[in-house]
């Protein structure tokens, strides 16, 4: 069994299928691809998976329990954690600031305890500082951590996403084009950190359109047309898969 599970799952918007009977499941410690042209199901299976939609049928199975009707609020706890492609920055923060808001999820400081600035407080706060600091290392923020957010080139403030949702201790990372609109240079500098958070422990799912980094990073893609499944498997064979072909090139 896989770390997550969509067993058999549908969603429809009026006369519109969505996702039709997708069934997928990640491998924990893997880097999942999922692709597919626009309106293909991609963005509509990382909204159930993090419950910002419900689907009308199916099930969504997370370390054995069934977290098909759960909250947004509580999947994250789970440790399902989720960036968007137009980053949910602070840009008037420091980037060490953001990082500290992203342990929003886990801190589980007492509203009361912070008002008196209690010993546990203290204490807890200087131990998300440290955390902070080595989120900063990790993803190579630590020049620039106390810029504002604002300040940042595109690529950084992508990475800065990442570092926000590494603060929320995810289990299962999904990132929504995490290379879209960069550089050459910055899409592997973003694609390695990536590789590193994954060898931190992490499970990564990721939307891409940057065909070079999902091919050239992913251990294993799927594929969504029309909101089915028409192909999965590792890069090389998904690639020469008849049907990927036919869906990107028309031929």
């Amino acid at each position: 069994m896989g770390l997550l599970e969509l067993k058999k799952v549908s969603k429809r918007f009026g006369g519109l299928t969505a996702l039709s009977e997708f069934d997928l499941e990640i491998h924990k410690g893997e880097i999942l691809g999922l692709i597919g042209p626009n309106g293909s199901g991609k963005t509509t299976t990382f909204n159930i998976i993090t419950g910002f939609l419900e689907p009308d049928s199916g099930n969504l199975i997370f370390e054995n329990k069934n977290i098909t009707k759960l909250k947004p609020h509580s999947i994250a706890e789970l440790g399902i954690i989720r960036t968007f492609q137009l980053a949910n920055l602070f840009f008037e923060l420091s980037v060490f600031n953001n990082i500290m808001i992203g342990f929003h999820n886990s801190a589980k400081l007492s509203i009361i305890g912070e008002l008196l600035n209690t010993p546990t407080c203290r204490k807890r706060e200087k131990e998300l500082n440290r955390k902070a600091i080595e989120i900063l290392k990790l993803t190579g923020l630590e020049p620039h951590k106390d810029k504002l957010a604002r300040n940042l080139s595109a690529g950084w403030r992508k990475t800065l996403a990442i570092a926000i949702a590494l603060a929320a201790g995810p289990k299962l990372l999904l990132l929504d084009e995490p290379a879209c609109t960069l550089s050459p240079s910055r899409v592997d500098s973003v694609m390695n950190l990536i590789l590193k958070v994954r060898d931190s422990g992490v499970t990564i799912m990721m939307i891409e359109h940057n065909m070079r980094s999902i091919m050239d990073y992913c251990d294993r893609i799927v594929v969504l047309n029309f909101g089915k499944k028409i192909a999965e498997g590792p890069p090389d064979q998904v690639k020469q898969n008849k049907d990927v072909i036919r869906t990107y090139l028309g031929l």
